[in-house]
């Protein structure tokens, strides 16, 4: 906040005459002012080249130098998919009950379908606790919108995660030789997840500058979620003082959703749609209102 006052006047004659000074003052802004969808939207869309841009970086920087290149978005995935195949398919017998068989490659495409949504969300979540404190020049010497980071690491993410839906729908077409119709349903299904992911980064973001062992804490949080998530077993296995903490479970709906358009051509519950979208939005503004309301302290503690 700028506040200009006036220095007194002298009484002895042949002085220069009065100067304005220039105060600053520090105000702290409140959060709320920055609960605003359209200002949010704004925000979004009046920095988007450089989303854009920040977002091809990352993509392109990741595998640069590398032989396979693009390749290892989905060879890891499928790797760990052989690995926890072969634990709970094989030795485990796990299985959905709304697959159309009851066998191993069902089995196996539903848990491909569990972990691009939380590999997805792991990785923002991990990469969110250092992506402030790793840009320092832009914190101190420019005047950048930070708040476009997390989007670009968002960006970045949502890239490798449909290169994983598109081997999802090729497997599952190898293996039934159907598309679903409800394939068309996606979007609709992903956008709680991107909200989700959006809010999530943006706190973890501005966390990780004042707190830097959050990325132990988060990191350890990344591995357990695959295992409090219906990832490896459907969540009508779960015994039911456990169930209604898995159904709570932001990430338990995008994966079920998930599954039941893209494997088994169900069209997803639109309340519980409804739902997830009103929760994870409210996630994404409070996390943008939290990150905007911090930011401009950033500078004092890098």
């Amino acid at each position: 906040m700028t506040t200009r006052a006036r220095e007194p006047r002298p009484r002895a004659s042949g002085v220069a005459p009065l100067r304005t000074v220039t105060l600053i003052t520090s105000r702290f802004d409140s959060i709320a002012r920055h609960l605003n969808p359209r200002g949010l939207a704004r925000t979004l869309w009046r920095n988007r080249d450089l989303i854009r841009q920040f977002t091809r970086r990352d993509i392109e920087g990741r595998y640069r130098g590398s032989f396979l290149g693009i390749l290892w978005s989905f060879v890891n995935p499928l790797i760990l998919l052989a690995v926890y195949t072969l634990v709970f398919g094989v030795i485990f017998r796990g299985r959905w009950r709304q697959s159309q068989s009851d066998g191993l490659g069902d089995f196996a495409l539903a848990l491909f379908g569990g972990l691009i949504v939380i590999n997805t969300f792991g990785e923002c979540a991990s990469r969110a606790t250092g992506l402030i404190v790793s840009v320092p020049n832009y914190v101190k010497k420019v005047v950048f919108p930070l708040e476009i980071l997390p989007v670009s690491v968002l960006g970045a993410a949502l890239f490798h995660a449909l290169v994983s839906l598109i081997v999802l729908v090729l497997a599952n077409f190898v293996l039934t030789g159907a598309v679903h119709a409800t394939l068309l349903f996606l979007p609709l299904v992903w956008g709680p997840l991107v909200f989700l992911i959006l809010g999530t980064t943006w706190f973890l973001a501005s966390l990780g500058v004042f707190i830097r062992d959050i990325h132990y804490a988060v990191m350890m949080c990344t591995q357990v979620l695959p295992f409090v998530t219906p990832v490896f077993y459907p969540v009508s296995a779960v015994p039911e003082p456990f169930r209604t903490l898995v159904v709570l479970n932001p990430l338990t709906p995008v994966v079920e959703n998930l599954r039941a358009i893209i494997l088994w051509g169900l069209v997803p519950s639109f309340r519980a749609l409804a739902l997830s979208f009103l929760v994870s939005g409210l996630v994404m503004l409070v996390g943008y209102a939290w990150f905007m309301k911090t930011k401009k302290a950033f500078a004092d503690v890098l």
